[in-house]
Formats: C-alpha cells, sequence, structure tokens
C-alpha cells in the first residue's frame, strides 16, 4: 500500500537550520496522523481548510493570522519547512494551524468523508523533466481522490508556473465532470510564496485554477 503512488517529491534531507531543528521539538504538539483528530476539532473551527505542500509556511501562516475562525490543516514533507512554520506558530501564538508530514496522498486515502471546506496546492513540484511527469501530483486520480474529502461546494484552488503543467492540469480538469470551474478565486490574490516569486522573476507565469464541487 505504501508504494501505491509514485514520489511527487524528492527524498532528500535538505538543509535545516539550527533553529528550524530545534523547532521539530514541538511538532507532537500540531502533527495529525489520522482525518479522526481533524473531526474532534471541527466544532471549534468554522471552516477546515488543507493546504498541500506549503513550503516555508508563508501562505499557511498569512492564512491562519488573518482568519483565526477557521483551522488551517498544513501538509509537507520536507523537515525545514515544518521547522520554519512551527517557528512561526510559536512567534504568532496560532492555535488554528495543524501540521501533516509526508505524502499527503497516503493520509487522503485513509478518509472517507468529506471533512474539508477548501484545498489549496499553489506551485506544486513542476517535475520539468518529460520523463519525470508521470511524478507529478495533480492528474485525473488526483482529482478524484480530493473530491472525496471536499464538502459540497467546496473550494479547490490550484496553480503552477510551469506552463506544461497547466496544460496537464487543465487536462485533468476536462476529464473530471466533478467540478465547477470558476473564474476567479481569492487566493489568486494572496502574497506570492518565495517559490512563486522566484518563478516571475526567472519570467514565468502563474497559471491558477478555481473549482468548486459539484
Amino acid at each position: 500500500m505504501r508504494n501505491k503512488f509514485l514520489p511527487s517529491f524528492v527524498q532528500r534531507k535538505g538543509r535545516i537550520t539550527k533553529s528550524q531543528e530545534d523547532n521539530l521539538n514541538f511538532l507532537h504538539k500540531y502533527h495529525v496522523t489520522s482525518h479522526a483528530q481533524i473531526l474532534l476539532e471541527k466544532n471549534n473551527f468554522k471552516r477546515i481548510i488543507l493546504e498541500i505542500g506549503f513550503g516555508n509556511g508563508e501562505n499557511l501562516i498569512n492564512l491562519a493570522k488573518e482568519n483565526p475562525q477557521n483551522l488551517y490543516i498544513g501538509s509537507e514533507v520536507y523537515m525545514a519547512g515544518i521547522g520554519q512554520v512551527l517557528g512561526a506558530i510559536n512567534d504568532n501564538e496560532l492555535a488554528n494551524i495543524r501540521l501533516v508530514t509526508g505524502d499527503i496522498r497516503l493520509f487522503i486515502e485513509e478518509i472517507n468523508e468529506s471533512i474539508f471546506d477548501e484545498v489549496l496546492i499553489i506551485c506544486p513540484d513542476p517535475w520539468p523533466k518529460l520523463k519525470h511527469h508521470k511524478r507529478r501530483m495533480i492528474n485525473s486520480e488526483f482529482l478524484d481522490s480530493i473530491y472525496k474529502v471536499l464538502h459540497s461546494d467546496g473550494h479547490l484552488f490550484m496553480s503552477t508556473d510551469w506552463e506544461n503543467y497547466a496544460e496537464s492540469i487543465d487536462e485533468s480538469i476536462g476529464q473530471n465532470l466533478d467540478f465547477k470551474v470558476l473564474s476567479s478565486s481569492p487566493y489568486e490574490n494572496i502574497m506570492l510564496t518565495k517559490f512563486q516569486q522566484r518563478a516571475v522573476e526567472e519570467g514565468r507565469k502563474i497559471y491558477p485554477f478555481s473549482l468548486k464541487k459539484i
């Protein structure tokens, strides 16, 4: 079962600062390993929002600060980013963030009901080489899995800074009749993350996709 999905991220340790490493000592306070843990908290919040691949956490932290009435579930595989977010949670005294580590697809696969009001995926790993396109996270099968965990009328926002990935996402959306394509989304105007800023500086366009579950 654990080998069901091709890795959509590179298995590497990466660089991690002493501060980020120290922050990981507090992961247990926010770590979510089962959707049952999320359900236990749902009555304390207005909406539950999942961000997949939060990177260094700029967007996740800003959303949580601006919307304390919502519970934000942040998913990330790299310890440096997780450590960075844990430090920001502590610095800002945030009580509305929980964290999922590892491949989010395995976590979602275990959920058999709709629990999220919104799902955000901002510029996932583009796997730009043609031979690696099969490792891209967003495809028709992935959209089916997101549909299952979204509430009725739930919002799915995705973006990429690679044109051929955008074309692939658009094709996957066309194969899935369970979502309605929206003309706009408030997430199109959020502060650019570090990775989005780098893309713009390198001359790449950001391609947004906003969908509603029907």
